[in-house]
């Protein structure tokens, strides 16, 4: 993954701090569905409600994404279902491209399809999501926007956890380069330099950061 640059990522990481978009809690972790316990949490999908902040991400996205592909690299931007369809189609209107949706799996009946909107065979289409974990999803809907006859070289991300290499290395295996505005190191930056967190819980963050899975395993 290419690193946005430091003043992007502190904007974005702002941002999401100033929404609640991104939380910090070391002394009461959170508990995913899975059991796993975490003392951090996204929610990207809070943006939609803030129009300032949603402006300034999108804006910084396209602007991200003309500095690493270029102003012309894209025919059209595909949002995945379902947190990415509305950043596709800020984007989408942005750059002044079609825009269509992937979904998860064939809806089941009809033409059963995954895409929904169109593009000509070979156009090269943006994959936009909220965010990335280990990059799996983004895999799949790689693979079915290809099956559909596009050319898919680029995904873009608000955020990017920034701590589970081996998800970029896949996409990047797969000849899909991973774009995010910001990761947990930026957001711990920005809220250390806010003062959110006290010099023990930057600590505790920065060790789970450092190893989420020793530090998931220790919490239990």
């Amino acid at each position: 993954m290419l690193l946005p640059t430091e003043e992007t990522a502190q904007l974005a990481a702002r941002a999401l701090l100033d929404i609640e978009a991104v939380l910090f809690r070391p002394e009461e972790p959170f508990v995913f569905t899975s059991g796993r316990k975490s003392p951090v949490y996204v929610d990207c999908r809070r943006i939609i409600s803030f129009p300032r902040a949603r402006d300034l991400l999108m804006d910084l996205g396209v602007g991200l994404m003309a500095q690493r592909a270029g102003i012309e690299a894209f025919d059209a931007v595909a949002g995945g279902e379902t947190a990415g369809i509305p950043f596709a189609a800020w984007m989408a209107e942005r750059m002044g491209l079609p825009m269509v949706y992937v979904r998860k799996k064939p809806k089941g009946f009809g033409r059963n399809a995954r895409i929904e909107g169109s593009f000509p065979e070979g156009a090269r289409v943006l994959l936009v999501e909220d965010l990335a974990t280990d990059g799996g999803s983004k895999l799949s809907f790689v693979e079915a926007l290809r099956e559909a006859g596009a050319r898919v070289a680029h995904s873009f991300v608000v955020f990017h956890y920034g701590i589970f290499p081996q998800g970029v290395a896949q996409l990047r295996e797969a000849g899909v380069e991973l774009h995010g505005l910001c990761t947990w190191w930026d957001a711990l930056a920005a809220a250390e330099a806010r003062g959110y967190l006290d010099p023990a819980g930057i600590a505790e963050v920065r060790r789970f950061l450092e190893d989420p899975d020793g530090w998931a395993a220790r919490a239990g």
